[in-house]
């Protein structure tokens, strides 16, 4: 690793993190930041069973956590008026939070379908004094308002014969496999383009996350299927609830997100308090989230009647606010290399750079480093006031006004002369032989999460291996690697650059991998990852120690 004044005479690369090579995958990753609706029975039920809260587990769950039959399940569809479900103002509540789409709950675990279906009359079609289908209604409202549309679907249901297990993990028996078939392809033809189908937990097999894929693809190929289908078969990587990664991803992924972490379907006796701390949370972890660039999918869970509840509403109205007083920070903006500071996080669009400051620096001075493309000015967005700053060896430094003008989250925008362009922290010079050499923590570590077929599975995969060196000549060089692979016969591909090599691990770490060309004076990459992966998450099984290139 070297000093910013050792580099500063270089170009460096580019610092915006690219899209997804797949045009219907980034145009789904294009949407960023969309509503989650969880609605069903249990919203009916609110929370409480026998006149008590039922504080275990999330309230879209509570027919198991508190053990409630069948028939008195059902029961409660007698009352399940849905009179004030509104899809035009949920609509407009998405809109006013700068949301692009919506996916909402087709069928939960509970199994009662929330829309028109042929294979059960377990439905709101066929046992509610609603009767009515509410997907088709806000499928076309969507489409009115220009917003993408998606549905949530459940692979377990305890209607058909899903046992109740806390864990979420049940198998899915043959037997119920044409009943998931025929609703799926219900969804996937009667409601409309669909954007987004969010599978959720059970146990399937490979074959059955396969074919259940497959039929997403077949009836709307630009449709995005989430991680949850499991056996790595999504088009993108579902995080955990309300996750922010700490490592850098690649590929596609989304966070979904809950304004109470304790539940996602409606509660009646939730406490709905600290109003602009819970819009201070939420705009920072929409933020976060775009800055490392995922997808932010935030739920709200209406009453048991449809209508919405006035907090939930209030606070996405309140991070609508926050974006329209910083309209190019976040949408329509890219996350960046530079990952997550100790003041914040950074995005960018058209030659500008977003300075989100989560933690406002005691010493009224804020730095970045690596920033290797000229800037112009610096001003606090959403005001006109140029603030004092210097660029000396790739580190930015802001003169901060004593206080910040927006108390959600205030925001500098940086205006550069030109495309963002940056020097890794962890960039290598060459010694004075010309050789440099790369130890393990001078690495940066590509991460993904890959599954063996469901939630309790999940793991966190190293997927690739990233340094950079600054190069003074043009030169043939090789690596010389060191290291452990799991299995000799895995074929690696090596990049330098735009040259790529694959080798075997035993050949990546038995014998020089070369030669590449590099050019004089840039920041030349050097990546190892799987030559053909199996997805796009898949662990390259390799340990890296320690790279030599000469």
């Amino acid at each position: 690793m070297t000093s910013r004044s050792e580099v500063q005479q270089y170009k460096g690369i580019p610092g915006t993190i690219t899209l997804n090579e797949n045009e219907h995958i980034a145009a789904w990753q294009r949407l960023q930041y969309g509503m989650f609706i969880h609605w069903g029975l249990y919203s009916e039920i609110g929370g409480e069973w026998n006149e008590e809260p039922v504080t275990k587990g999330y309230s879209e769950q509570i027919q198991m956590w508190s053990n409630i039959s069948t028939e008195d399940y059902l029961d409660v569809a007698k009352t399940f008026t849905a009179d004030q479900f509104d899809p035009v103002e949920i609509c407009q509540l998405a809109k006013d939070a700068g949301m692009e789409y919506i996916v909402i709950t087709s069928k939960h675990h509970d199994g009662f379908a929330m829309f028109d279906t042929e294979t059960t009359d377990y439905s709101i079609i066929h046992q509610t004094p609603y009767a009515k289908d509410p997907l088709k209604l806000l499928a076309e409202e969507c489409e009115r308002q220009g917003l993408k549309f998606g549905v949530y679907f459940s692979l377990i249901d305890w209607h058909e014969g899903h046992e109740f297990d806390y864990n979420n993990n049940n198998p899915i028996p043959e037997s119920m496999e044409p009943l998931i078939e025929e609703q799926l392809r219900e969804l996937m033809t009667n409601y409309g383009p669909i954007a987004e189908v969010w599978f959720d937990m059970s146990n399937p097999t490979e074959e059955q996350s396969v074919k259940f894929a497959n039929i997403i693809h077949e009836l709307q190929p630009q449709a995005i299927v989430s991680g949850r289908i499991w056996n790595n078969k999504g088009d993108f990587r579902t995080l955990a609830d309300n996750q922010v990664p700490t490592s850098t991803l690649d590929g596609a992924w989304q966070t979904p997100a809950s304004i109470y972490h304790a539940t996602w379907g409606y509660r009646n006796w939730q406490k709905r308090e600290d109003f602009e701390g819970k819009v201070k949370d939420l705009v920072q972890g929409l933020t976060s989230v775009r800055a490392r660039g995922g997808n932010y999918l935030l739920n709200i869970g209406p009453r048991g009647n449809g209508s919405l509840v006035e907090f939930e509403s209030d606070v996405l109205r309140e991070m609508g606010a926050w974006l329209k007083r910083h309209p190019k920070a976040i949408l329509g903006a890219s996350g960046t290399r530079f990952g997550g500071q100790s003041w914040g996080e950074i995005t960018t669009q058209n030659n500008e750079l977003f300075l989100h400051i989560m933690t406002w620096p005691d010493n009224g001075q804020l730095m970045l480093e690596g920033l290797a493309t000229d800037v112009v000015k610096v001003v606090e967005d959403g005001t006109t006031a140029e603030l004092q700053w210097t660029l000396v060896d790739q580190q930015l430094t802001i003169t901060l006004p004593e206080k910040p003008s927006d108390s959600v989250l205030p925001v500098l925008r940086v205006e550069l002369a030109s495309e963002l362009y940056f020097v890794p922290t962890k960039t290598n010079v060459a010694n004075e032989q010309n050789v440099w050499t790369v130890d393990a923590e001078n690495l940066y570590v590509g991460r993904g999460y890959a599954d063996k077929g469901n939630y309790n599975t999940l793991v966190e995969t190293t997927v690739r291996y990233t340094t950079y060196i600054a190069t003074k000549d043009a030169k043939e060089v090789s690596l010389t690697i060191s290291g452990q692979a799991i299995n000799q016969e895995t074929v690696y591909k090596v990049e330098v650059g735009t040259e790529t090599k694959e080798v075997t691990g035993k050949s990546l770490l038995e014998a020089a991998v070369g030669p590449f060309t590099v050019a004089a004076n840039e920041i030349i990459p050097v990546t190892i990852t799987l030559a053909k992966p199996a997805h796009e998450n898949e662990d390259i099984e390799l340990v890296v120690e320690q790279i030599i290139i000469q």
